[in-house]
């Protein structure tokens, strides 16, 4: 029987997924990357920044090794429009070694996306360049309405323990037969629960590890997304699934400390 905590079925797509998620854009090697394969980890997303090509340089390993139907593949797009987002995303693909990525994620919608979009999008699924549409956005009250049109098979919410709103706003969206994925970044809060100057007079700061536990003991989350920089940042994030799901006692203190990093600390997004 598979571990809950470790591992996850991704909304509607039916995709089976390592519950820590790994994102591409902030330096690690891809050793580190193929060991978190390694360790059950393989929805790999490909985001934004100049930092991505370990992470290509481990797909294309494992892809080389055989290991491509084990492998979840999102990548993300910020276009909104036009013909070179096709060129550009065959380009995103041939990069990796891969002729299809499972999700193509629209990324940053704060509003609805246009019919234009959408129906790129789509065009893009029937041409075969990728099996799921998903969706990114900081705007909570978006998800519930896209939610509904069943055009989109997983969500990107950022939530953490100083933005706990998506757990009453958002996740009961997902507690359905048929409902679309979850998956939850910014899991650090930028890394501002990880720094001395952001906490309350007396605590220490947050590891972390238990960033991503807070995430993950909420069953309705499939994915957690990770940011590593190097290989012990991942070892920290793999650490995660082996600790488990947070005692109350855990809880209560990392939302304490969510609360104040909330109010005293503002983010772009605060």
């Amino acid at each position: 029987m598979e571990d809950k905590f470790k591992f996850s079925i991704l909304g509607k797509t039916g995709l089976s997924v390592g519950r820590l998620g790994l994102a591409g854009s902030y330096g690690a090697p891809a050793s580190a990357y193929e060991n978190a394969f390694e360790n059950g980890c393989n929805y790999f997303y490909s985001g934004s920044g100049r930092k991505r090509s370990q992470m290509k340089q481990a797909v294309k390993n494992l892809v080389n090794q055989g290991q491509r139907e084990k492998l979840v593949i999102s990548i993300q797009t910020y276009a909104r429009f036009g013909i070179m987002t096709e060129i550009w995303f065959k380009q995103s693909l041939a990069s990796m070694k891969i002729d299809h990525t499972d999700i193509l994620m629209l990324g940053w919608h704060n509003n609805t996306p246009s019919n234009r979009l959408m129906d790129f999008a789509l065009k893009m699924k029937e041409k075969g360049l990728c099996r799921f549409i998903g969706l990114s956005g900081h705007n909570r009250s978006l998800f519930p309405e896209l939610a509904e049109n069943q055009m989109f098979d997983l969500f990107h919410i950022r939530y953490n323990p100083a933005h706990r709103g998506a757990k009453k706003e958002c996740f009961p969206l997902f507690e359905k037969d048929g409902s679309p994925g979850l998956v939850t970044y910014t899991a650090t809060r930028w890394g501002h629960l990880l720094q001395s100057k952001h906490m309350p007079k007396g605590e220490s700061p947050l590891n972390a590890r238990d960033c991503y536990r807070f995430s993950l003991s909420d069953s309705r989350v499939n994915i957690c997304l990770c940011g590593p920089g190097d290989i012990s940042q991942m070892d920290t994030a793999l650490s995660a699934l082996d600790k488990g799901v947070l005692t109350p006692t855990e809880t209560e203190k990392i939302t304490r400390i969510g609360d104040h990093v909330h109010q005293s600390a503002k983010g772009f997004f605060s």
